[in-house]
């Protein structure tokens, strides 16, 4: 894995867009070197121009801004918009810009999924949370529950130089050796503070040398569980593996609880979990669906001791196309906090999945068309990458590049 874990973290957990955005805003704002940012979806609304005005007075006052975007995500940004952050110096650069057939963008695969800001190196924010309006419950009944957690201590270190090794490549494969160089001379000037902060880690996933690494963390915590794993993710369908884990785990007596969606922003990913839930609810894993809103979260706890926060759903996109981030957390103070967050939704806001009783044939044409369905989505990237076989680009947004765009 290209994990190291480090100790003597500051981890604050921040819930949906009220208690992210004020955070973020205030440290851009009070940048006074370093601003990297890079996230998944940036749109011109109230949150984007909440972001815009911090992100001009860092630069405004000599910070070194650099903010990626993902083309997909984020392909309409206006030249109001972007105009005034280049000529205060912002750097800005869209990952695989958004490609268009009569009006139509078809570039939907392998994207650039992180929600990470680092500032300063001293405080880094990682999560699943988007700049958009849709992440605050104004927004309405569509409006999203997410998480994303601020980070303060030595892996912020890791954080920052992850970031910056993504500013000489598209991926962080390309010029893999300049990544692990930043690392290690990070790592020599990290602070040890082995009886004060959270032990964490920062694991990433791209296309490359760390292709399963999220994956890999998940399963060794739900391998290690003895009392109870919580899972909430918004795209729920993982591999074989992942899902023989839950269900052994749930046979030997451990409480597995998975918080999925009920009103979900895409339908079809609903459909796609429901294929798995008999599988799962037989073994005895108890599976509830959050009914009050959208459900955007990417958040874990086991045993209140292992905890992960970050922007990896679990389905073939996060954990075998798009490149994602996550903390992984090792601390019984702040697993508690978020499984008691957790614990509040499925009490207050969730249903649960009772085990159907069909007939015979019914059953086995469930058990057929699931076992069909699920081969195809999990050879799905695989064939995926066979058809886009080139390296994804990076592109330096300017005025002109966005005139092409739209």
């Amino acid at each position: 894995m290209n994990s190291h874990w480090v100790p003597g973290n500051h981890i604050t957990l921040l819930e949906n867009g009220e208690a992210y955005y004020p955070r973020v805003f205030e440290a851009i704002a009070a940048a006074e070197k370093e601003v990297l940012l890079e996230t998944f979806i940036l749109f011109d609304d109230k949150v984007g121009r909440g972001l815009h005005a911090a992100l001009l007075s860092a630069a405004q006052r000599g910070a070194r801004v650099h903010v990626l975007v993902d083309g997909w995500g984020s392909p309409d940004l206006p030249p109001s918009f972007t105009q005034p952050l280049l000529e205060a110096g912002v750097q800005l650069r869209a990952f695989e810009p958004a490609q268009r057939v009569l009006g139509t963008r078809v570039n939907l695969l392998r994207r650039m999924h992180h929600k990470l800001v680092v500032v300063d190196g001293q405080r880094a924010f990682v999560g699943g949370i988007n700049y958009s309006i849709d992440h605050l419950a104004e927004f309405g009944a569509q409006a999203k529950q997410d998480y994303a957690v601020e980070v303060q201590g030595p892996l912020v270190g890791q954080i920052q130089a992850f970031c910056r090794a993504n500013l000489d490549a598209p991926e962080p494969a390309r010029g893999q050796w300049l990544q692990r160089w930043r690392l290690r001379q990070q790592r020599k000037g990290e602070a040890t503070l082995l009886d004060d902060g959270a032990l964490a880690a920062f694991v990433t996933r791209d296309n490359h040398q760390h292709r399963s690494d999220i994956e890999r963390h998940y399963r060794a915590a739900i391998r290690s569980a003895q009392h109870r794993i919580v899972i909430a993710n918004a795209y729920f369908f993982p591999g074989y593996r992942f899902l023989r884990d839950l269900r052994r785990a749930a046979r030997r007596g451990v409480q597995v609880d998975l918080l999925l969606q009920g009103e979900p922003d895409m339908v079809w990913v609903k459909r796609a979990s429901e294929l798995l839930y008999q599988h799962l609810m037989r073994a005895g894993v108890r599976i509830h669906e959050y009914t009050e809103r959208p459900l955007h979260g990417k958040v874990a706890v086991v045993d209140d001791r292992w905890a992960t926060v970050g922007s990896s759903n679990l389905d073939p996109t996060s954990l075998s196309l798009n490149l994602e981030a996550n903390v992984v957390v090792r601390d019984e103070v702040f697993a508690r906090h978020l499984r008691e967050h957790i614990d509040t939704l499925l009490q207050s806001c969730c249903q649960r999945v009772e085990l159907p009783t069909p007939g015979r044939l019914r059953s086995a044409w469930i058990a057929v068309r699931s076992m069909v369905v699920f081969h195809a989505l999990r050879r799905f990237p695989d064939w995926t990458r066979q058809t886009t076989p080139r390296a994804p680009r990076v592109v330096p947004l300017t005025i002109d590049t966005l005139d092409t765009q739209a």
